[in-house]
């Protein structure tokens, strides 16, 4: 099963260039998944912001539920249709670890609290990535320093990206990651922290 990273953008040199290099990124980073979270076979997850495979496409053979806003009626396995900045129908600790992957930057700070609660309160781990405020190339429209410009530069600049539609997507800096979730992790492409992961491992979450 697989999936282009970039497979929604406009064509172009960028896209065809970035699109294998993500994909090759997401499955290293997805190496020391089952160690940092201590998920083993049997246990449930729930993917919040699935997209239309999320975790499925590296790990098919989990025991994975999708949530997602819109729905996904070509998701290969349970879903639900659910804003999590509002209320997940979950039981509290109804699976075993809640993922989450390249979400909460698309989700308006004020809301992040919100969703942060829900993630933390359906689930009994958590594993949350977001990309770095701090790196320097925008990974949704592929510009360099677009997250660091005002909103009114960023706007007619975000043009020239491959996403095409504009989306006022806010990264996050390493500090507001771990205000929602706890300790982090940073994923490193040399010496600059491309995105961070915040893990509580299988039986240690807490409730926010």
């Amino acid at each position: 099963m697989a999936q282009d990273v970039y497979g929604t953008a406009r064509g172009g040199m960028r896209t065809r260039i970035a699109s294998p290099l993500a994909t090759r990124a997401r499955k290293r980073r997805h190496a020391g998944f089952f160690s940092l979270t201590g998920l083993t076979p049997g246990m449930r997850v729930v993917d919040v912001g699935c997209g239309s495979l999320g975790l499925r496409m590296l790990e098919p053979g989990l025991d994975i539920t999708g949530v997602d806003l819109v729905p996904r009626p070509g998701y290969p396995g349970p879903f639900v249709q659910a804003d999590a900045t509002e209320r997940l129908p979950f039981e509290d600790g109804a699976f075993d670890l809640a993922y989450s992957s390249s979400v909460i930057e698309h989700i308006a700070p004020e809301r992040r609290p919100r969703f942060a609660s829900e993630v933390r309160r359906v689930a009994r781990g958590w594993y949350v990535q977001t990309p770095a405020y701090s790196f320097p190339l925008e990974p949704h429209a592929l510009l360099p320093v677009a997250h660091w410009l005002p909103t009114g530069l960023r706007r007619p600049y975000w043009r020239l990206g491959v996403q095409g539609h504009w989306e006022d997507v806010c990264l996050l800096r390493r500090r507001e990651l771990e205000a929602l979730f706890g300790p982090v992790h940073a994923e490193r492409l040399g010496p600059l922290a491309k995105s961070w992961i915040a893990v509580a491992p299988v039986g240690t979450g807490s409730p926010a």
